[in-house]
């Protein structure tokens, strides 16, 4: 597995604007029963992690004006990717947030848990 590939398609499903194209790049990058957790939530399943990812394209990406940018410091290793990355004005500026996911994968190298941190 190219471990930077996998975090740019992960990036572009957070940014991606047509709702089927969202749905299906959720099933292509999570198991059936994989689960996103953040310290506030957990989504479990491809349609309860489509809606999390969808509340946020919608208050951030589509009607915010940001988009979510994969920063350098990608690491893997045993079924397993971190990561780093930003939500960025599309017209340039400061980030309005950061944060990281540690992700483990499954056999199918298809995400079983994903945990993300929003740095404060």
């Amino acid at each position: 597995m190219n471990a930077k590939e996998f975090v740019e398609r992960y990036v572009a499903v957070w940014n991606e604007p047509d709702e089927r194209a969202r749905h299906a790049r959720v099933a292509e990058l999570w198991a059936q029963d994989g689960a996103h957790f953040t310290h506030w939530s957990e989504a479990h399943g491809h349609e309860a992690i489509a809606a999390r990812i969808a509340s946020v394209f919608d208050r951030y990406v589509g009607g915010g004006g940001f988009n979510f940018r994969a920063l350098n410091g990608v690491e893997a290793h045993h079924s397993t990717v971190k990561f780093y990355w930003a939500l960025m004005p599309r017209d340039g500026g400061m980030a309005r947030s950061v944060g990281s996911d540690f992700i483990v994968l499954d056999d199918a190298g298809r995400i079983r848990a994903d945990y993300q941190f929003i740095e404060p």
